[in-house]
């Protein structure tokens, strides 16, 4: 009877975790459709409050390691990118300024460790700049990939005239969907038919759920080539794909790593059922840069 009691309670417990995350799961995908579907200033802002909390999960990390990066700095600089990203492909700010916004903070951001009063280590300054290239310059190419204009990146569009969507819209929709559909692909099969480990880093993934994430991505990237009109649509496309459930998993299993190194179980408590922020985003990191330039240098030269 015991056995029985402790058996049920614990389903209950695991239903209710599922429950709380698949509604957050699903609010936070109404949110992101929302912000992407708004574009502009509306997802620059949206996307610069996801980072500034992440940005916050990440440091906290890096100080249960004892690190004492330059938090404060670091949160300016990622603002000061994400803005000066879209302001510049607005056409308000000349784009090598935007360029030059990275350098910069980075040296700004060692400056500022140079002037504390116990001078800054250089697993400080480590933690530093790779937060802000982790979220920062990466993040920032979702703006990059939204405000694409290039009729050429979406050929579909030369049937649809005077249609106000872009093929920024299009493609950052494909990609989230990619993103999206690696996620569910990999937990889905992982946990039906999951038996060998991936990796030490992240005991929960399987090679078999791996397996489940890339051809889900690669079914969606497919689809998407095809219904874009991409030269080569639907093997381009699986490419893409499959590009991008690669990257995705290497996002997923670089926070894994990072909290494995600081000994925590998730980044943050913000999502229910999910953890923290960075634990919702980490495979949406890596992505948009593959994704940007893979439509922005690989089109054209198959065009």
């Amino acid at each position: 009877m015991i056995a029985d009691g402790s058996s049920s309670t614990t389903t209950s417990r695991r239903r209710g975790v599922d429950g709380k995350r698949l509604s957050s799961g699903l609010l936070a995908g109404l949110f992101g459709i929302v912000v992407v579907g708004l574009g502009g200033w509306w997802f620059t802002i949206a996307l610069g409050v996801i980072v500034h909390l992440a940005l916050l999960e990440f440091f906290r990390m890096a100080q249960f390691k004892g690190m004492r990066p330059a938090t404060k700095t670091t949160l300016v600089a990622c603002q000061l990118l994400l803005i000066s990203t879209q302001w510049s492909v607005n056409g308000g700010l000349a784009s090598h300024l935007a360029d030059a916004v990275l350098p910069l903070s980075g040296a700004a951001i060692c400056g500022w460790l140079i002037l504390q009063p116990v001078t800054g280590s250089i697993a400080d300054i480590a933690a530093s700049i790779f937060g802000l290239f982790y979220l920062g310059f990466l993040p920032s190419h979702w703006l990059r990939l939204r405000n694409l204009m290039d009729a050429d990146a979406a050929p579909v569009l030369q049937l649809m005239h005077g249609s106000w969507i872009s093929s920024g819209l299009l493609i950052t929709f494909a990609a989230c969907l990619m993103v999206v559909a690696s996620d569910i692909g990999s937990y889905a099969i992982g946990r039906r038919f999951g038996a060998r480990p991936l990796s030490p880093i992240s005991p929960g993934k399987t090679i078999e759920g791996a397996y489940g994430g890339l051809i889900s991505s690669i079914l969606i990237g497919a689809c998407t080539g095809g219904l874009l009109m991409w030269p080569f649509g639907w093997f381009m496309g699986g490419c893409l794909g499959a590009l991008v459930a690669l990257f995705a998993l290497v996002g997923d299993l670089t926070e894994s790593m990072m909290k494995r190194d600081a000994g925590l179980k998730d980044s943050g408590d913000v999502l229910p059922g999910h953890g923290g922020i960075l634990d919702r985003i980490d495979s949406y990191l890596f992505t948009p840069a593959v994704v940007f330039y893979a439509v922005t240098l690989g089109l054209p030269v198959l065009s």
